[in-house]
């Protein structure tokens, strides 16, 4: 579990520094897979068929269905990538670090001594670094990826608080995701058709 925990960490670092959007898609493929290794891995140690079956809805959905839709829209963009986000990459970089840092400090205070301490502080870092892919870049494919990342930060905290939530909440999860990207992917493209960009910002022209 400790290398899947390094795997997740170093997949959603990597995406505070990527700007090409068919590599930052690849790199949450990866992590969602990894993901999906993780609640396999559980369902392994407990021996429960729960944990099979939302391992391969996880596959199905946040490693086939979602990196697919993501990749037929970046097919559409053309070479369309990130070049002037909030933050560079460097202080991107440095700043998922401050919220590692916060995420370990704040699972130690609260929580001392709980035994999956590196893989609750990890999921909580996810989740941070996920909202912060989603405020600091400009393009909605960046923005969508950050959305799946805090997706799947929360993932791995069910996993490592409660060993994984009831089938039917987990199914609500995931067609809450499926329907989130669906919708920003249309919008996604539409933003495309009229602006001739997915930048978000230009967004701020539709203010009155």
């Amino acid at each position: 579990m400790s290398l899947m925990i390094i795997l997740l960490m170093f997949t959603a670092f990597l995406l505070t520094r990527v700007t090409n959007l068919r590599t930052a898609v690849s790199i949450l493929l990866v992590q969602s897979v990894v993901v999906a290794f993780s609640c396999l891995v559980v369902g392994l140690e407990t021996g429960k068929t729960h944990y099979f079956i939302a391992a391969l809805l996880t596959v199905f959905i946040k490693a086939v269905i979602i990196p697919y839709a993501l990749f037929r829209i970046v097919g559409r963009l053309k070479r369309e990538k990130e070049t002037d986000s909030f933050l560079s990459p460097n202080l991107s970089s440095l700043a998922a670090v401050a919220a590692t840092a916060v995420a370990y400090g704040f699972i130690d205070r609260a929580l001392p001594g709980i035994i999956s301490r590196d893989a609750l502080a990890a999921a909580v870092a996810i989740v941070l670094i996920g909202l912060q892919i989603i405020m600091i870049r400009r393009q909605a494919v960046l923005q969508i990826i950050g959305l799946n990342t805090m997706e799947n930060g929360l993932y791995l905290l069910g996993l490592s608080v409660t060993k994984g939530l009831p089938l039917i909440i987990e199914l609500g999860i995931f067609v809450d995701i499926l329907v989130a990207v669906a919708i920003l992917g249309l919008l996604t493209y539409r933003l495309k058709l009229s602006y001739l960009s997915t930048d978000t910002t230009l967004m701020q022209k539709l203010k009155g």
